[in-house]
């Protein structure tokens, strides 16, 4: 197991990785080490050619709550917290160019800047009373990588129901808009996960990777222009969020 404090990784035998959000005590809520984490293990994965799929997951039965304002309001400020723009940017790069086909475990919740990491994910298995929640817009916030993400698998009309009315999604649902590919049993998201990681793994080798690039091979701009689309639309420039902001199930709101 290798660790970067907020991120785990492993390498299995059978051809899989998984990368585990691991900041349990706040719901794996999100930080500047927690995007360097993530965005070292993405970049390792996509140059070790013994992986040819990867699970993303949160630690102990939670997917992701959102940004942590905890973190983000501390006194005195992190020495992170001056780069984090930077840092996401990174950490949705190395989602965006791993290359390799990223199955998601969503388990309890995936929130705002969770939930952006949510559907990152090329597949997705939900539990049935686990939710997304894009809920920029009840606080007045814009959802640039939420948008981004949906853009490329999805229709405006879901999007808008998603990103406008910011309301719970929960597994049922998702399933029913074609956001997860898999509603299970809460207490199986994660193994139902694994079980389709190691069947991928076990396809002849190189087909997940030429399928994923053909998937891609509609878009004419790299990662960094992709975003761009949507941090630019943004009137406040996807600033980091004000200290008004209040904190949602333990994390926080936006990212």
């Amino acid at each position: 197991m290798e660790n970067s404090t907020a991120v785990t990784t492993q390498v299995y035998a059978s051809g899989w990785a998984e990368v585990v959000l691991n900041r349990p005590e706040r719901k794996n809520a999100i930080t500047g080490p927690m995007g360097e984490g993530l965005a070292a293990a993405f970049n390792r994965l996509r140059e070790d050619p013994a992986v040819r799929v990867i699970l993303l997951r949160g630690a102990q039965g939670a997917f992701c709550s959102g940004l942590d304002l905890k973190a983000f309001n501390a006194e005195p400020a992190p020495p992170w917290l001056a780069d984090f723009q930077v840092t996401w940017r990174q950490a949705h790069k190395a989602l965006f160019n791993v290359g390799k086909p990223v199955v998601g475990a969503l388990e309890r919740y995936a929130i705002n800047g969770g939930a952006a990491l949510a559907l990152a994910c090329d597949l997705l298995v939900v539990g049935e009373a686990a939710f997304l929640q894009v809920g920029e817009a009840q606080i007045g916030m814009p959802a640039p990588y939420n948008l981004a993400w949906m853009s490329l698998r999805h229709s405006e009309a879901t999007m808008a129901q998603v990103a406008l009315l910011g309301e719970r999604l929960y597994g049922p649902h998702l399933l029913a808009a074609r956001i997860a590919q898999y509603c299970v049993a809460d207490d199986a998201v994660v193994s139902s996960a694994t079980a389709l990681c190691e069947k991928l793994a076990g396809f002849p080798e190189g087909g997940l990777v030429r399928i994923k690039t053909g998937l891609r091979a509609r878009l004419t701009v790299d990662a960094d222009a992709w975003f761009d689309r949507f941090t630019q639309a943004d009137p406040i420039g996807g600033r980091t969020p004000p200290r008004s902001m209040r904190e949602v199930g333990g994390g926080s709101t936006s990212a």
